[in-house]
Order: structure tokens, then sequence, then C-alpha cells
């Protein structure tokens, strides 16, 4: 049993809305260059060939993630040993600095080759700070929930992060659909990462507002100490991060190729205009925000292992059909085929947010968790764009992403259904991590019988 004090509902609210608002403005900033993928690719880069100007560019998305690891080790030693709100109220403010600066950025016709250069030291900044923001966000909030409900409340960060998309999608189709296309290439584009000044300024002021969470606190009273050692938890979490690695993967190439790459490719395979395939984005989108909650309900009444397998089966079989509706055109079938893909991401996103922080104890939650999700989501989701765009050019065929998708899932599904059932363990202190050595326990003797 948890024996600490049960956090009051108004705290909860306060503690959920507090990192979702911040979650929201960090991933806002990081959506609007997914969104403007192709006109970047105009403006940083030589117009003389195209199709190799769009994949510098999602080279340079993925260059970004290179960085994510690094940041992910340092903000989360950072954050197990000072505590979590003063590293997230410093990553909201990282990620604003360098987003606002790449809409300050001169273009490759004002001064060359330093344009993309530039760009890239930007997006290197925007992928250091990412690289502490979910795995804390989400550490936050688990140590606050109830432990019967915490897929529930951490499903409002999965929340924030779709709704990040959707917005940055929302004001990219306004301008575009109200700007010409010459004053949408001069100075248009700029906009939606200017914003980023005055939503970082928000993000800043309320986590710095944050308490510090009763499981820090709790283990920061057993020991002087409430950090482990970078190399403790690597020796003693290796298997944990693999296993949990595993199964993120997945949950960070259905996330980007749904969030990041399907604009693109609906714009270039389904002959759509950019104004109707951030149409199609914004109401896949809105519509993954809203399950997150369901999900999370569904995913605390059934368990993480069964979610897991829920998750890897859908996607199995839903990517091939939602990539054939995606090129056929057809504005609602383009819609449909999205939605396909977001609830794929939805059902791994939300289940993931729990994972995070349930598979480790809390001397290591947040540097073990963002190491295993900053390096899935570097390998697998900040290439997605650029290996979904070489597939196809490679293969010839527009549905070749869904394939390796597929595979992916089945990664996954090795991964996930290796862990133990976590739904109901303590993360106080360290009881938490007995609780999760009783599970991995207890899944070895089922196993067994």
């Amino acid at each position: 049993m948890d024996n600490m004090t049960p956090v009051s509902a108004a705290t909860l609210r306060k503690v959920t809305t507090a990192a979702a608002i911040g979650n929201f403005v960090e991933w806002f900033d990081f959506a609007v260059y997914g969104f403007l993928a192709t006109i970047i690719a105009q403006q940083f880069f030589s117009a003389d060939l195209p199709q190799a100007a769009l994949l510098q560019t999602f080279a340079v998305f993925a260059v970004a993630f290179a960085l994510r690891p690094l940041g992910g080790v340092i903000f989360g030693m950072l954050g197990d040993k000072l505590g979590r709100k003063r590293i997230l109220s410093l990553t909201v403010l990282l990620m604003a600095g360098s987003t606002t600066i790449i809409g300050l950025l001169p273009t490759y016709a004002s001064i060359g080759m330093l344009a993309p250069l530039f760009l890239t030291l930007t997006r290197c900044v925007q992928g250091f700070s990412a690289g502490g923001e979910y795995a804390g966000a989400c550490a936050y909030v688990m140590e606050h929930a109830p432990n019967h409900k915490r897929a529930w409340y951490g499903s409002f960060i999965t929340v924030s992060t779709f709704s990040a998309f959707a917005a940055a999608a929302t004001i990219t189709y306004l301008l575009d659909a109200s700007l010409s296309a010459e004053q949408m290439s001069r100075w248009g584009w700029r906009i939606p990462f200017l914003v980023a000044a005055p939503l970082g300024l928000v993000g800043v002021y309320l986590r710095l507002r944050m308490e510090e969470t009763p499981a820090f606190r709790a283990a920061l009273a057993e020991s002087a100490t409430a950090h482990a050692p970078l190399s403790e938890t690597l020796r003693q979490q290796a298997g944990n991060i693999l296993r949990l690695g595993a199964f993120i993967s997945l949950t960070a190439l259905s996330f980007y190729m749904f969030t990041t790459y399907f604009s693109t490719f609906l714009q270039l395979e389904g002959h759509f205009s950019r104004a109707a395939a951030l149409l199609v984005s914004t109401v896949a989108l809105l519509f993954a925000a809203g399950m997150c909650p369901p999900v999370g309900a569904l995913c605390d009444r059934i368990g993480r292992r069964k979610t897991v397998a829920l998750t890897g089966v859908w996607v199995i079989l839903s990517v091939y059909p939602a990539w054939q509706l995606a090129s056929s055109g057809h504005l609602w079938a383009a819609i449909l085929g999205d939605l396909l893909l977001a609830t794929g991401a939805v059902l791994s996103g939300v289940v993931t947010a729990a994972l995070l922080s349930e598979v480790f104890p809390t001397r290591a939650r947040y540097t073990a968790s963002a190491i295993t999700y900053n390096l899935a989501y570097t390998i697998f989701g900040g290439t997605a764009p650029l290996v979904a765009t070489w597939l196809i050019g490679y293969t010839g065929s527009s549905v070749s992403p869904a394939f390796y998708l597929a595979l992916v899932a089945l990664l996954a599904l090795a991964g996930g259904l290796a862990l133990p059932e976590t739904s109901r363990i303590s993360l106080h202190g360290e009881q938490d991590k007995r609780s999760a050595q009783a599970g991995f326990k207890a899944l070895k003797a089922g196993g067994e019988s």
C-alpha cells in the first residue's frame, strides 16, 4: 500500500494544468517546423533541386533529435538531483527562445550557406531542450496522481502535445488561407515561430509557480542524495531502458508520421494544397487530443500490458488502409486515413506517458525515462519524415512507409510485453522500486505456471 498522504483534487488540477500548458508551449514550438517544411526548404536551401531541398529540411529536423539524448541525460540528472519544477521551467525557456530565433533568421537568398547552418544550430538547441521536457512533465504529473488513475491524469500531457500540434497546424492553415503565396514566402512563415516568445513567457511563469512532487520530497527525505548517479542508473536500469525503449520506438514513429510527415505526404503524394493538407491534419489532431482521456481511463482499467498489445495490433492492421486512403486524393478519405493513424498514436502515447514513470524508481526516474524516451525518439521519431521520403523515392510506392510502421510495431510488441504490469504500483520513494521488483517476480511466476 502507498503510505503517502493523498494529493487533493484541487492540487491535482493545478499540477496537471501547469505541466500540460508548459508542455503545450514546448511542442507548439517544435511542431511549427514540421508544418512549414515545404516553405523552409524554399527559404533555407538552394531552389535548384526541390526534392533535395526537402530532404535537407527533414535532415535538419533529424539532426535536432541527435541532441535530445544529451538533453535528456543532463536535464534528467539535474531533475533527479534538484527537483522537477526548476528543470521544467528551464526547458520551456530554451525552447521558446530558440524557436523565436528561427523566426528571425535570414534566408538562403540573403546569406547563402550560412542560412542552413544557423537553422541547424538553432534546431539543435530546440532538440536539446526537448530532451528534458516530456519525460519530466510525465514524472511531475505521475508523482502527484493516485495509483489507480495515473494514465488518466497523464493523458492530459498527451492532450497538450496533440493540442500543440493542432494549434500550430491551425495557425499555419489560417496564414496560408489568408496570405498570398508571395506574402507567405516573404514574411508569413515567420509568424508562427515568433508566437513562441509570448507563449514561452506564459509557460515559464506557470512552471515557476509549481510545487515540487511528493515522491521527490519523499525520496529526498529517505536519503541525503535523492538522485542515483548516471553510472548506477545505466547499470541497474539497462534492461528496463531496452524493453521500454523498444515499445517507445513505435510511439515515436507513429507520432511523427502522424503529426509531422503526414501533412507533407498529402501535399506531395495526395496532391492536396498546403491549406487542404493542414485542414486534414488539424481535424485529426483535434480528434487525437479528445481521444486521450478516454484512452487513459481504458489504460487504467485494463492495465498497461493489454494496452500495449492493443496498440501494436491496431497499428499493424490499420497502417496500410490509412496510407491507401491518404494517397487517394479525396479529402474525406484522407481524413479517415489520418484518423486511423491518430488512434495508434494516441494509444501508444497515453500508455507511454504512464510507463515512463512506472518502470523506473524515483531516484533515477527523470534520468532513466528521459534517456529511454529520447533515444527512441532520436532513432525512430526524428528520422521518420526523412525515412518516409526516402522509402517512397527508393521504392516508387507511396504506401511503403506503412510497412515500415508495421515492422516497428512488431518490435514494440516484443519490448512492451516483456515489461511487467505496473498500473497499480507506488511511485513514492524506495517503495516504488520494491513494487516494481515484485511486479517482475509476479510476471516471471505467471510465465512459469
